[in-house]
């Protein structure tokens, strides 16, 4: 019976890429010289370093255009709400979430069984295990969710018949 996994991963080196990319590009932006700044990458956490809220704001647009210029989806990225400010420097941290969790993988389920579509969906673990009894139903499948408004980048892997 064939079967395909969902999976979102975060690749790490590209996003190690990312983050280096837009840390070049700040040296040479003219509104961030003589600016201290910085952009660190700890495990999948990215935190944005400035001294105003105007100026972390527009380094996470930087980083942002990075991640897209390297295909490493920012959608699915944790950000916080306001950026935390501690002395004069102002800190925004983008979190990358690796895996599904369990309430967005009911989601992904929900929204197979609702399309009518001849394919059984089940949780396994961080991943969304799909089989089908046609290959083309798993197709029609993977095509539905990509149409599907979710919050999360989404990875399919292991195809097989």
């Amino acid at each position: 019976m064939p079967s395909f996994d969902i999976v979102s991963e975060v690749n790490e080196v590209e996003l190690r890429n990312a983050v280096d990319n837009a840390r070049r590009e700040l040296e040479t932006r003219f509104d961030f010289r003589g600016v201290e700044k910085t952009i660190e990458l700890k495990e999948l956490t990215v935190s944005l370093t400035t001294e105003s809220d105007f100026q972390v704001r527009q380094m996470e647009d930087v980083f942002r255009n990075a991640c897209a210029k390297r295909g490493v989806s920012a959608a699915g990225a944790e950000v916080d709400d306001e950026p935390e400010h501690s002395g004069k420097l102002f800190t925004l941290r983008l979190t990358f979430r690796q895996g599904i969790d369990q309430p967005m993988a009911k989601k992904i389920i929900k929204l197979l069984k609702d399309s009518k579509l001849k394919v059984q969906a089940s949780i396994q673990g961080d991943k969304v295990r799909v089989n089908g009894k046609k290959r083309d139903d798993l197709q029609q499948a993977i095509a539905l969710l990509k149409q599907a408004e979710l919050d999360l980048p989404l990875q399919y892997e292991n195809f097989r018949d």
